[in-house]
């Protein structure tokens, strides 16, 4: 399993930007396309939010493999 931190750090790589953290959320923002991102800083991410996630940030979940 991926845990949130793994998953910020894959989508750093992809212009994303650490905007706040919210107790356990962790806000990104892109600017280009303009996208924002809650990740939850959980030790490991439940498969359908990491999916989710990975669409939200218009990735195929080979590309954002890749990034790890």
């Amino acid at each position: 399993m991926i845990s949130g931190k793994q998953c910020v750090k894959a989508l750093i790589k992809t212009d994303f930007e650490i905007n706040s953290q919210k107790g356990s959320q962790i806000i990104l923002v892109r600017q280009l396309p303009k996208t924002g991102l809650s990740v939850p800083n959980h030790k490991e991410l439940d498969r359908g939010t990491l999916r989710a996630l990975i669409r939200q940030a218009g990735l195929t979940v080979n590309e954002f493999i890749a990034l790890l």
